[in-house]
């Protein structure tokens, strides 16, 4: 979502040397630090911090957390992270908070592709020495831990087939344990932790056309079933779930910029745009003016920036 520069006019070694000239003086040149990195892609923040490295003999990431602080700091350090990295440290920090936040641990599961997944837990294992496994395992009990450990462990197939009679069969398994005599999750969980995306989405389209309703419609309450819709939500339509977690983010008292740096780092690259449009249909006002009125000073702009809206 954000603006490229053009690869023309793109020179890894122009930019460290750039970035490191803001970071010398009396005081750090932010805005060009956001000139820089809020424009480049993936692959040439990659070109970026090697360069420096090369020049300077030291990370990148290490002098942008010298110079920088608060939630800028965290924003941009995720921006420049390779994306396998970035969710291992997303993850991470997910787990050590007060209260876990789960919603974390289920984006990168159910989002990333089977192969993407693999690299957040080699990134994972490699930052913690432990498994995303364990430590989730540690963090958590219970059919929460079933479910979430379930869907961290999943190597899902993520084509595009489904089968309409195991997806019929499922729908009525789902709704005998969440709703019916049904005592154990066990199966839930196997569903839900093993059928690909395309599979799913059958089964749930199939469980309204049968019952009437959506099937997080009417859950029991609870920490496990509030984190079973989440990952039915994340599933079925993940936009949708995240122009929700934007508007979370932003319409509250002090704004959740944990959460709207993750939205925003994270899908930038992606499906931002989509995401974008859902939030004003539904807010009936651009994300960019909502992010302009709550945020503040660098961390605002550079959250402007990714969002290709840096006249805000």
């Amino acid at each position: 979502m954000t603006t490229i520069i053009s690869p023309k006019q793109f020179s890894p070694v122009e930019d460290a040397e750039n970035i490191k000239t803001a970071c010398q003086g009396w005081g750090t040149d932010e805005n060009a630090i956001i000139s820089i990195l809020g424009h480049r892609n993936l692959f040439q923040r990659k070109l970026v911090r090697l360069a420096f490295q090369e020049i300077y003999h030291q990370d990148l990431l290490q002098q942008l957390k010298c110079e920088l602080s608060g939630n800028f700091e965290r924003a941009i350090c995720l921006w420049t992270l390779d994306p396998a990295d970035r969710d291992a440290v997303l993850a991470n920090e997910a787990l050590q908070k007060s209260v876990a936040d789960y919603r974390v641990i289920i984006e990168i599961a159910c989002l990333r592709s089977p192969e993407d997944l693999l690299a957040v837990k080699r990134a994972y294992k490699f930052r913690y020495k432990h498994s995303l496994e364990e430590d989730l395992a540690s963090f958590t009990a219970g059919d929460i831990r079933k479910l979430l450990v379930g869907i961290v462990s999943a190597y899902r197939y993520d084509g595009d087939e489904f089968d309409e009679t195991v997806a019929r069969s499922e729908a009525a398994v789902l709704n005998h344990e969440i709703y019916g005599t049904g005592f154990y999750q066990e199966e839930v969980i196997r569903i839900v932790s093993t059928r690909s995306q395309a599979q799913l989405n059958a089964t749930f389209n199939i469980y309204k056309d049968i019952y009437g309703r959506s099937i997080t419609k009417g859950f029991p309450g609870g920490d496990y079933f509030s984190t079973l819709r989440t990952v039915i939500r994340c599933i079925r339509d993940p936009q949708k779930y995240f122009a929700k977690v934007l508007r979370a983010a932003i319409n509250r008292d002090g704004t959740d910029e944990d959460a709207l740096s993750r939205v925003i780092v994270t899908r930038a690259e992606k499906d931002l745009k989509v995401i974008k449009e859902l939030y004003l249909k539904r807010n009936n006002v651009p994300v960019e003016e909502a992010v302009a009125r709550d945020c503040s000073g660098d961390y605002k702009a550079f959250i402007l920036a990714l969002l290709g809206a840096d006249e805000y």
